[in-house]
């Protein structure tokens, strides 16, 4: 198995793809993998012992005018792949990737290059919690989440900047559209979040259904003569697909499950539906 990999890996980083190789942070990846480690450090580390004996900053303006961008890059991400499909006739079944410079396939490489740039734009995400002092949710789902984005975005506009993975980015920007709105209008205030409180545990729902998707899309090329997609590239974002629906569905049930049975068992000893608390 680890010759298999190995034999797959050496053509590959040999191979990256010559419309892509040299635009903006994607020519090197020791770049990459230093900005990955040091959001890391600091996020876990560095950064909380900063903030230990200062006050939190609020960053409502900030805020806001993060989330509004964030969702107007994902909606435009969103409407430009859609566009590159519509182009390139492309086949949910099983979409050759392709190094050419014809108008629609440089659209899906352009596109696929300004998503890593959103991936890496992410990683404020948790740079204001650190700032915020909202270290609680930093864990260890929401930075492996972000690290492994970047990482796996910057693999796909080096070698795969078009093509049957490139499923994944949009399927990400249609949920992080939606995700972005409902952090927008959170950093309101009180007066708006306490209409949201029903609402954060779709968000969650949203995440796994993506995933279990993007798994779906790619797996089932393992299983039909599509041969024009690496098996390999298939296998890999199918167990990290799988992963990220293991982690969020475990979030979802320590966070959104177990505690309203708990807060149930607490009056009678056993569930009760009636007694479910609100767990936001």
């Amino acid at each position: 198995m680890l010759s298999d990999v190995l034999e797959w890996l050496l053509p590959v980083y040999k191979n990256s793809d010559p419309r892509t190789t040299d635009w903006f942070l994607v020519s090197q990846p020791g770049c990459i993998f230093t900005i990955v480690i040091a959001y890391v450090y600091i996020c876990t580390s560095a950064g909380p012992k900063y903030m230990e004996d200062k006050q939190p900053y609020t960053l409502r303006k900030t805020l806001i005018a993060y989330n509004l961008f964030q969702i107007l890059l994902s909606a435009y991400l969103f409407k430009e792949g859609i566009i590159a499909y519509g182009m390139n006739n492309y086949s949910y079944w099983c979409q050759p990737i392709e190094y050419s410079d014809t108008p629609a396939a440089m659209r899906m490489a352009t596109a696929t290059h300004l998503y890593f740039i959103c991936k890496l734009i992410d990683l404020l995400d948790t740079v204001f919690f650190v700032l915020r002092k909202k270290n609680r949710q930093i864990s260890f789902l929401h930075v492996y989440h972000h690290a492994s984005m970047v990482v796996f975005a910057w693999i796909g506009v080096r070698y795969f900047a078009s093509g049957h993975p490139t499923f994944l980015g949009l399927m990400n920007c249609f949920v992080h559209t939606f995700m972005y709105s409902y952090y927008l209008l959170a950093a309101f205030g009180a007066e708006i979040q306490k209409y949201l409180v029903h609402w954060k545990k779709y968000l969650t729902l949203l995440q796994i259904v993506q995933f279990i998707i993007v798994g779906l899309h790619s797996g089932q090329v393992l299983f039909t003569d599509c041969h024009k997609v690496p098996s390999l590239l298939a296998i890999l974002i199918v167990l990290n697909s799988s992963f990220f629906v293991y982690m969020f569905s475990s979030f979802y049930v320590h966070n959104y499950f177990e505690p309203n049975v708990k807060s149930a068992k607490t009056v009678t000893g056993f569930p009760n539906n009636s007694m479910i608390r609100k767990t936001e």
